[in-house]
């Protein structure tokens, strides 16, 4: 990770630079306008000193007063117009930038909801997080402070060296001579400061790391006692992100003092040979003003290049993880097309098999037939199989072999939306947003009125807990949900579950974490829930699935048993054998 992090981009790499040119498709007709004020401002640039040679040669030394009148104006004039082409360049470059870096940003975040939860599951959460929001603003560089710019600064340089030639071509020999030591102290600051921001961002990438899992750890920190130890660990990590930033602020600070005395000796070297000139007359004052003006032009822009060109580089680096992700192929393929008004919820599987990692199957030829209506129970120690088989219902992941079918259509026939839409999941780890009641129910779907859900609500039995709450519906829950308990977060997942009205309920350890008060409301939420629809039930309390249609009893991926509450106790196997330890602790 964080040799990935590190990693420096090459800045001419033209794959990388054409692919995210295609986002500038949309506003092509603006890049151009962008391309032409850059050429021009290059163009105009050098100017200003010409113009200043002209008022000083043939009018200030010839007492033309309104010659030099008519050519100030012109002088204000050309500023003037200077001033806004620079004005509508950079504003027009940050508002390309802006735009495509949004657009980038919002098909990252559309590509990633099309992700395999197989994905999720081996990529950490903290990456994917970085790739859209830090790389996406990084790449930003691209188009802000990019290639253009550095096509800017370079033309600029172009024009200023040549117009620096016609003009006198021994003032500017005299005028470059220190030129290849400032391209010395250019490179060094260009490679040391390039090592100081991979330096500063694998600091970054550690130290967002490190907060982020120890606030979403923090309760187990203050459990354990651990407050002092992990501070310890947190003063480490952040004083190398501060070793890492000065290092930076320290060849900033150094290259462009370093840039000025350049600078400043050449001023002095053209004062001195130019003075000289103008006393021997085989110069012009106009000429050695002028020259001064240009050094000063011709000097800018270098100092700027080879920070432009770090940036560029962190640019390239961010955009080609981001085009990485985009390229990933962890995706569902949803190539089904049914997408039926109703389901009776008849669901089979054939002969499945699956692994999440190659072929550690963690079902192994599971087959079992769930009718419309019917109730199906499924038991087993942990990591028996039960929450992959809900899993493999709704597509979360794929099958290796066989077939799941419902109403009689391989789940792979239909529409991936138009599946889901008919299935309801109700987690044990109920996930809320920092949002409403409502907008947690909804999510954001327009088609479930708010006269809907509350009808749904108070059908489960939410509703009376709700309405005690500060504005009812309207109650922000704040992060996961951390405000409710844990009772009524898993009553507003039944809400939210039963608003879409779905065929088949799935039910994964909706009542092991919940007080007993509180798994009667549930449990009495739950038989409503099932009237009339096929469901689907895992439980590690025996007790609340004793109704149950069909009892499917699983060990290391495979079926053991299957039965009803009572044929399986008659069988004295292994769902005797587990009922018997919990009524036993139920005794002690």
């Amino acid at each position: 990770m964080a040799q990935q992090e590190t990693a420096s981009g090459n800045i001419f790499d033209s794959k990388i630079l054409k692919r995210i040119f295609v986002f500038v498709k949309p506003y092509i007709h603006l890049f151009y306008l962008l391309v032409f004020l850059i050429i021009f401002q290059g163009v105009i640039t050098p100017v200003r000193p010409w113009l200043t040679q002209l008022t000083m040669d043939d009018y200030v030394a010839a007492g033309d007063k309104d010659g030099l009148v008519m050519m100030v104006g012109i002088l204000i004039a050309v500023t003037a117009i200077q001033a806004l082409i620079q004005f509508v360049q950079v504003y027009l470059s940050e508002w390309i930038g802006q735009h495509v870096i949004r657009d980038i940003r919002i098909k990252l975040y559309q590509h990633l909801t099309t992700m395999k939860t197989q994905f999720y599951d081996k990529t950490p959460i903290g990456r994917l997080v970085t790739r859209n929001i830090s790389d996406v603003e990084t790449l930003s560089s691209v188009f802000t402070e990019g290639l253009a710019s550095i096509v800017g600064d370079l033309l600029q340089l172009v024009f200023i060296l040549g117009i620096m030639l016609y003009t006198d071509w021994k003032l500017t020999l005299v005028s470059l001579s220190s030129i290849p030591l400032l391209f010395v102290a250019t490179y060094i600051f260009k490679e040391k400061v390039k090592h100081s921001f991979n330096q500063v961002r694998a600091a970054v990438a550690n130290l967002n790391s490190f907060v982020q899992e120890h606030i979403t750890g923090m309760n187990i920190v203050q459990i354990f006692n651990s407050e002092d130890i992990e501070y310890e660990k947190f003063k480490k990590i952040n004083k190398e992100h501060l070793r890492a930033n000065l290092k930076s602020v320290l060849y900033y600070s150094v290259y462009f003092p370093v840039a000025e005395v350049i600078a400043a000796i050449t001023t002095g070297m053209l004062v001195w040979y130019g003075g000289k000139g103008v006393l021997q007359e085989y110069t012009t004052l106009g000429t050695l003003i002028a020259f001064i003006m240009y050094i000063s032009l011709f000097f800018r822009p270098i100092r700027m290049i080879a920070d432009r060109f770090n940036t560029l580089q962190m640019g390239i680096v961010s955009a080609d993880r981001i085009l990485k992700l985009l390229d990933s192929k962890d995706q569902i393929q949803n190539t089904g097309t049914y997408q039926p008004e109703h389901l009776n919820g008849h669901v089979k599987f054939k002969n499945v098999w699956f692994a999440y990692e190659e072929e550690n199957y963690v079902l192994k030829d599971i087959s079992f037939e769930v009718k419309k209506g019917q109730n199906l129970a499924l038991v087993g120690a942990t990591g028996s199989g039960k929450s992959s088989i809900i899993n493999l219902l709704s597509r979360f992941y794929e099958i290796n072999k066989g077939h799941i079918e419902i109403d009689g259509i391989d789940i792979r026939e239909y529409e991936l939306s138009a599946l889901r839409s008919k299935i309801g999941v109700v987690l044990q780890d109920v996930f809320l947003f920092s949002d409403t009641i409502m907008n947690n129910i909804t999510l954001g779907r327009k088609d479930i009125s708010r006269e809907k859900v509350i009808q749904v609500a108070e059908w489960v039995g939410a509703r009376e807990f709700i309405d005690r709450l500060p504005n009812g519906f309207d109650y922000n829950v704040m992060e996961r949900g951390a405000t409710l308990s844990v009772g009524q977060r898993q009553l507003i997942s039944f809400v939210r579950a039963m608003v879409f009205d779905p065929a088949i309920i799935v039910l994964d350890e909706a009542t092991s974490s919940v007080d007993s008060e509180t798994e009667e409301l549930i449990q009495n939420a739950i038989e409503k829930m099932m009237k009339g629809r096929t469901s689907i039930v895992i439980a590690h309390r025996l007790a609340t699935i004793q109704k149950a249609d069909k009892i499917i009893v699983l060990d290391k991926g495979e079926i053991k048993e299957v039965g009803t509450h009572e044929e399986l106790l008659e069988h004295e196997g292994f769902y005797a054998q587990l009922y018997q330890m919990q009524y036993k602790e139920l005794l002690v």
